[in-house]
């Protein structure tokens, strides 16, 4: 059995998580073998709905999808939980659902709804006591303390990085197991993120973003303990679905297209083909007759 997330933060080394939207990509980040999972709200609400992250989604299509995943998976999963999709009371109901649901920490931001994606313009956000409160209620909400709550600040942007740090501050007072300061905008904002707080640290690293990208031990080096790739799949499976279509709608055909294919073999093992050819095997139509 995997060890959870609560027992992998309390090991050294980063947490890496890639983004996962729906259950192909669930399945796939799950074979690999990473330590976490991370539900990506821009994805689940791209792929699932059709939409943009800003503030679409309800909180009855973001649980749907957390338990869909964890039901599917084995690895520890992270879930965005966005505002928690509307008041205190809101807050309170994600926390328990999202729990119930099977994830292992839920990210929670503060601003204001509806939401928008932390890597584009126009956001805003709550006031800080009001922020702090929700974080307060998220951690009350929870039945177990091995479930994370990620407080999550869109301050920076807008308001400078000493009114995030003062935001993440808060947080973790209110609660908060692990800070996200969202959007830093320089290596060095991110040092000083990580000389400001004694507490985990999530990095978000989205490519084409306002964060630079870094790798494992730089982050590691920043005093950072998990970093989220909430994109990377998602923008590469959409490159190749371009690719390819327009490759068929240019040529008719998918044949001497230059990319490549997952094997037809290979994708049903993946979906979990194998089972139900086993339980075939095992309850021959004619067993009962």
């Amino acid at each position: 059995m995997r060890q959870t997330l609560s027992e992998r933060l309390r090991q050294p080394g980063l947490v890496v998580a890639p983004g996962v939207y729906d259950l192909v990509s669930a399945k796939l980040a799950d074979q690999a073998g990473f330590d976490a999972l991370y539900m990506t709200g821009f994805g689940v609400v791209a792929s699932h709905l059709g939409y943009p992250d800003a503030g679409l989604a309800t909180y009855s299509d973001m649980v749907g999808r957390v338990r869909q995943i964890v039901e599917g998976t084995a690895t520890p999963l992270i879930a965005d939980g966005d505002t928690g999709y509307g008041g205190l009371l809101n807050v309170d109901l994600t926390v328990r659902g999202y729990e119930a649901s099977g994830a292992q920490a839920i990210q929670l931001e503060d601003q204001e709804f509806p939401k928008k994606c932390g890597h584009t313009p126009s956001r805003r956000v709550i006031p800080l006591a009001e922020a702090a409160r929700k974080i307060k209620v998220a951690a009350r909400a929870r039945s177990s303390k091995d479930f994370k709550i990620i407080a999550r600040t869109d301050a920076r942007t807008a308001h400078g990085l000493d009114e995030a740090l003062r935001r993440g501050d808060a947080f973790l007072k209110a609660g908060a197991d692990i800070v996200f300061i969202e959007s830093p905008e320089s290596v060095e904002e991110m040092e000083r993120i990580g000389r400001t707080f004694d507490a985990p640290l999530l990095a978000n690293m989205v490519e084409g973003g306002r964060t630079p990208i870094l790798n494992s031990s730089e982050l590691e080096k920043l005093r950072y303990k998990i970093a989220i790739y909430p994109v990377a799949g998602l923008l590469a499976a959409t490159s190749t679905i371009q690719s390819i279509y327009a490759h068929l709608k240019a040529t008719g055909s998918t044949q001497n297209w230059a990319g490549h294919l997952c094997p037809f073999s290979e994708f049903v093992r993946i979906i979990g083909f194998e089972r139900v050819w086993e339980f075939e095997r095992a309850n021959p139509e004619d067993e009962y007759w």
